[in-house]
């Protein structure tokens, strides 16, 4: 069987609609093209190609049809089914500290037998049957500890994120749309903490902050980069482009669309 005849499947939790990654997921693409960004590094995943998608990580992913076709595979392991692994096998760490959101996995004939042995216990919705989900991801994950040893260090890390500089963070992942919850928990605070430094550093509230540093950069792409407000208003953070052109007339006096021409 050819790797480009394995069927959509998805194994685990439902994804969030943030561009935030709550949960560790395997991810490989067996038609199309995976499009990936996690604020400092794109990352694309081509037929054949997988990768492991880290927790706690601001992301955000596209797919490409080819032929209008796009088929992948999407397998969690939440920190639950980690922890039970875990009591399992003795998990030996490596001292490995990558901060990629999208680590790139090793082709190999075992991941490739493995998705292939999937086929059986697909259901009519594309997921697997709930009573081998957890044998296949034990399976799975390891495979991908044979393959990739050092992923343990990622993967049974079940620490929250430290206190990071709120500055530095902001203006690295002011572009992704998520929650001041998410914010708060990805810079080591609580909400109501996040909110008081925020306006100690920034003297602004984030809501209000956001949207005038997008609307900024926005700016630039437009005048400077000669930007078409449809190609960036989503990079930007925004979640229609009507909002975005009513946001820019307000803050600019005059439509992304006419500066534009």
């Amino acid at each position: 069987m050819k790797i480009t005849e394995i069927k959509s499947c998805f194994v685990g939790p439902a994804i969030s609609p943030e561009q935030f990654i709550a949960e560790h997921f395997f991810l490989f693409v067996a038609k199309g093209t995976m499009n990936g960004y996690d604020g400092k590094k794109h990352s694309t995943l081509k037929p054949g190609e997988s990768c492991l998608v880290r927790k706690n990580s601001l992301a955000r992913y596209n797919k490409v049809r080819d032929h209008n076709e796009f088929e992948k595979v999407v397998i969690f392991f939440d920190e639950a089914f980690l922890k039970y692994f875990q009591s399992r096998h003795n998990i030996v760490y490596h001292n490995y500290r990558s901060k990629e959101a999208f680590i790139r996995l090793k082709k190999d004939a075992l991941i490739n037998s493995f998705l292939f042995s999937l086929e059986p216990y697909y259901t009519g919705s594309g997921s697997i049957s709930a009573t081998f989900a957890d044998l296949k991801r034990e399976e799975l994950l390891l495979i991908l500890l044979q393959l990739h040893p050092e992923l343990s260090d990622i993967l049974f890390d079940f620490g929250v994120p430290g206190r990071l500089d709120l500055e530095a963070f902001m203006q690295k992942n002011y572009k992704f749309n998520v929650s001041m919850e998410r914010f708060a928990f990805l810079t080591g605070r609580s909400l109501s903490a996040f909110k008081r430094d925020f306006k100690e550093i920034f003297n602004d509230t984030p809501n209000h902050w956001l949207i005038q540093r997008r609307l900024d950069e926005a700016y630039f792409l437009i005048e400077e980069k000669k930007q078409r407000p449809l190609d960036i208003y989503i990079e930007l953070g925004f979640e229609d482009l009507s909002h975005f052109s009513f946001a820019f007339k307000k803050r600019f006096g005059y439509s992304p669309t006419h500066s534009a021409k």
